[in-house]
């Protein structure tokens, strides 16, 4: 396995951002690596060079790109696949849900990985428990929960609510490594995610998102000031 068993930071910043820069990226993973993650999960070929040149952590590709008609926008085509295969990734992510595919369908694109690169691992982003069968049984490496609550169907839904129940029944219904991501905001959140036994886990926004940690510390003091 390329991933290890342990804390993957999620240094992402989109066009719209204030740290959008593939030099500000690489120095996110740089501060992530000295701070004790072991793994990146990052986004476009261009920040992945850069982040690589910089730590020497497996990666999790991705790259984020709208389609019409279409709600898969993680690595959503063969297009994708290329550009993160040209990146020097270690693993590649991809929407693995039930939504509507701009392409080829998600079966012919993780053939596509395992035809042209046999070493890369995949990755399933999927935010029901059904998807996260299906992924498995199309022989993806590892399943993670990134997209619960960010699809149609799971809109507003939350990975640890009830106790994590959501991530319960993955790790119950599928045997492949379980990567929690999603809403995981606190060290404490963390150490549960560990305590029901996933393989791993990502974080992102409660670490690499300055204006959003910003923003819940002012939201604090609104009635205040």
């Amino acid at each position: 396995m390329h991933l290890p068993k342990h804390l993957i930071v999620s240094c992402q910043a989109l066009e719209n951002e204030p740290l959008h820069s593939s030099y500000i990226m690489s120095k996110m993973a740089l501060a992530a690596y000295q701070g004790g993650a072991k793994g990146i999960r990052a986004n476009s070929k261009e920040d992945i060079i850069e982040i690589k040149k910089e730590v020497d952590l497996p990666v999790i590709g991705i790259v984020k790109r709208d389609y019409p008609a279409s709600e898969v926008y993680i690595t959503a085509t063969k297009k994708e696949i290329d550009e993160l295969i040209e990146s020097g990734c270690e693993v590649i992510a991809m929407d693995a849900t039930f939504s509507e595919r701009p392409g080829k369908s998600l079966e012919e694109l993780v053939d596509y990985v395992r035809q042209k690169a046999p070493g890369v691992e995949l990755m399933a982003d999927i935010a029901t428990v059904e998807e996260a069968v299906n992924a498995e049984k199309l022989g993806f490496d590892y399943i993670g929960t990134t997209l619960h609550g960010y699809t149609n169907d799971t809109k507003g839904k939350k990975m640890y609510e009830k106790d994590f129940a959501f991530l319960k029944e993955v790790l119950q219904a599928v045997e492949k490594p379980v990567i929690a991501e999603g809403n995981i905001a606190t060290p404490e959140m963390l150490k549960r995610v560990f305590e029901l036994s996933v393989y791993s886990a990502v974080v992102g926004g409660a670490i690499t998102r300055p204006q959003d940690i910003t923003s819940k510390f002012a939201n604090e003091i609104k009635d205040f000031v």
